[in-house]
């Protein structure tokens, strides 16, 4: 399968990537490194990804910025970082990706547990994640040509130590699960589902 990964030089993405290197075509992008540089932030950087890349199986997304911090400090511009990055960045790789997809396709985009157990100073990612989710099970029910959708959700993960002050009382999970839950989305059958990794 021919498959762009959108992310693909961040924590996940790098470790997904090489996970199907080995019998697949890869097409690595990121704002900054990869074989074509996409700010998934932009709809003319996404229309030029397509158009670099021509017809494809599988995209998968884990690229996205979003804002942690208090409530009662937040701007709309903050709050607006989740929105145009890994909300709206994810959605329009669909809506644009949509026209250039193979039948029976696939794409997997990147939510997160916050969707579903919130923490302090989450307020963003949470709304994101959550966006995200029900734009995917809606979708599903509308692509055409048996391509299918799907979010892979995961808690932190072990290799993001960053992250761990975060998400108190949240057990990490492995790479190895969260790579997994791609490979259920890209190689399985399932669609308008979230791949819950936790």
């Amino acid at each position: 399968m021919k498959i762009i990964i959108a992310g693909a030089s961040g924590t996940i993405g790098k470790q997904v990537a090489g996970s199907f290197g080995p019998e697949h075509e890869i097409i690595r992008t990121g704002s900054k490194s990869g074989d074509i540089h996409t700010d998934i932030s932009s709809v003319e950087s996404i229309e030029n990804l397509f158009r670099q890349t021509g017809p494809f199986d599988a995209l998968i997304c884990t690229a996205g910025d979003a804002h942690f911090g208090p409530l009662t400090a937040m701007t709309d511009a903050q709050f607006r970082i989740g929105i145009n990055s890994k909300l709206m960045g994810q959605v329009n790789l669909v809506l644009i990706g949509q026209h250039f997809i193979n039948p029976r396709g696939s794409f997997t985009l990147t939510s997160g547990v916050l969707s579903r157990d919130p923490v302090l100073t989450g307020a963003n990612p949470s709304a994101v994640n959550g966006a995200i989710e029900s734009f995917v099970r809606a979708a599903a029910i509308e692509l055409e040509q048996g391509v299918r959708i799907n979010a892979v959700s995961p808690t932190v993960v072990e290799d993001s130590p960053g992250y761990f002050p975060y998400f108190p009382g949240h057990m990490p999970v492995t790479m190895k699960q969260v790579i997994y839950g791609y490979h259920k989305s890209v190689l399985g059958g399932i669609t308008g589902q979230v791949i819950r990794v936790e």
